[in-house]
């Protein structure tokens, strides 16, 4: 979805905050970056600029408890006076267009993508002298889909689309810049990606899973995730054979597959060309012409269908754990709360994104397994094997890498802030 235009005039600061739009547009190029499930990119940003819109927000806002610190990094609520016109609003959205539905899990999946771009982008900003100042999120009402996002975005005017539902909306405020540096942000996002290969075997030093699991900043402050590393043998070995008995199981849910497959691009051009997905190459690296054809014929919807009564997908799952199960350190995120809320799973996704981005900077490389979290009896199975208390939220191969793997296309970041 591309930044549109609005009919509502704009407030006499206009002037004033160009310099915030040129941030905020400078920060979603970084932020696009940011990993998601099937590369889907499910997140969208607004800025309210419209009269009636920015009144919505800031009141949105201010409804915020007092009395504590309402954004780890920013100021508490209690201290929050007006700043007039040298206020800006960001609201995060999840795009229900871009979003995976085919399996309940999804939707854990989904707020903790839009989480890591959020934790991106208010970091990219924050290195560009805007600081957040509060942040109000939008929990939905106890028994029931009526209220919460919807009226939320309701109260927003007629340009808020209709496919985006509101997670959370941000004031920010002209400070000083923090230590950093945009240019380093932007070099460690862009060096960030997944690798499906085998990694080296050697052990990853202890002193550097510390390094990962320290305390968090930015909207990952106080996200109360647990971080476990699966080091010993036992641990790992026990995780590969989860991962052998259940690894199919995606391949063989024909809705799970068949969305998982729209998303796999005939190429690499076909995959920059649409700026989501991925291109066959990213999943299995380098491939012939001839064999790219192949695996596209294999892995097509009806071809599983009809090779899952043969136990294929039984022979991809083992195929995966044989990858596994040398790794040299399995990571496990869980939050506390079995069932937790938008708050909660966005923080999340925020903390995963600053673990993956430390990951990177220490010459580390990661490969989500999240096929044992998208269904709910594997998933309980893995915590209660190795007791992960909670809900895990994300699981992924951790080491150095022996070989590169290729960059996942992105969409421009501009096509996912839209001006309300």
């Amino acid at each position: 979805m591309t930044s549109s235009p609005t009919s509502t005039p704009r407030p006499p600061s206009a002037e004033r905050r160009a310099p915030f739009e040129h941030a905020l547009r400078a920060a979603a190029d970084i932020a696009a970056l940011s990993p998601s499930s099937h590369n889907c990119q499910p997140w969208g940003v607004a800025r309210p600029t419209g009269r009636g819109a920015r009144r919505a927000v800031e009141r949105l806002v201010d409804e915020a408890p007092t009395g504590g610190p309402e954004a780890p990094g920013g100021t508490s609520g209690e201290s929050g006076t007006r700043g007039g016109g040298t206020d800006e609003y960001v609201i995060l959205a999840l795009d229900r267009e871009r979003a995976l539905t085919s399996l309940p899990a999804h939707a854990v999946e989904m707020l903790v993508s839009c989480g890591a771009y959020l934790q991106i982008l208010l970091r990219s900003l924050a290195l560009q002298g805007w600081s957040t100042d509060r942040i109000r999120f939008v929990e939905p009402p106890a028994g029931g889909r009526a209220g919460g996002a919807h009226d939320v975005g309701s109260s927003l005017g007629d340009t808020w689309p209709v496919s985006w539902s509101p997670l959370c909306a941000v004031r920010l405020r002209r400070t000083d810049r923090p230590d950093g540096s945009l240019a380093e942000l932007r070099r460690t996002a862009m060096a960030r990606r997944t690798n499906r290969a085998p990694y080296r075997p050697d052990a990853v030093e202890p002193a550097v899973l510390d390094g990962l699991s320290a305390p968090s900043t930015g909207v990952a402050e106080g996200a109360g995730v647990t971080v476990r590393h699966l080091v010993a043998d036992s641990e790992r070995a026990a995780f590969a054979g989860l991962v052998a008995r259940h690894g199919g199981r995606d391949f063989s849910h024909r809705q799970a597959w068949h969305e998982t497959y729209s998303f796999v691009r005939r190429d690499e051009a076909e995959a920059e060309a649409r700026g989501d997905g991925f291109a066959l190459s990213q999943l299995f690296g380098p491939l012939s012409a001839t064999r790219r054809h192949a695996l596209r014929l294999a892995l097509a919807p009806t071809t599983m269908n009809v090779l899952r009564h043969v136990g294929y997908h039984r022979v991809l799952a083992r195929q995966l754990a044989r990858v596994v199960r040398p790794t040299p350190v399995i990571v496990a995120m869980g939050l506390a709360d079995a069932l937790p809320g938008v708050e909660a799973t966005v923080r999340g996704g925020a903390r995963l994104a600053e673990y993956w981005l430390r990951a990177t900077e220490a010459g580390l490389v990661l490969h989500p397994v999240s096929v044992v979290l998208q269904h709910d009896d594997v998933r309980k199975e893995l915590q209660d094997r190795l007791g992960l208390p909670g809900r895990t939220i994300f699981v992924s191969r951790l080491g150095r890498p022996l070989t590169g793997f290729p960059r996942s296309p992105r969409r421009i970041g501009d096509r996912a802030v839209y001006t309300i």
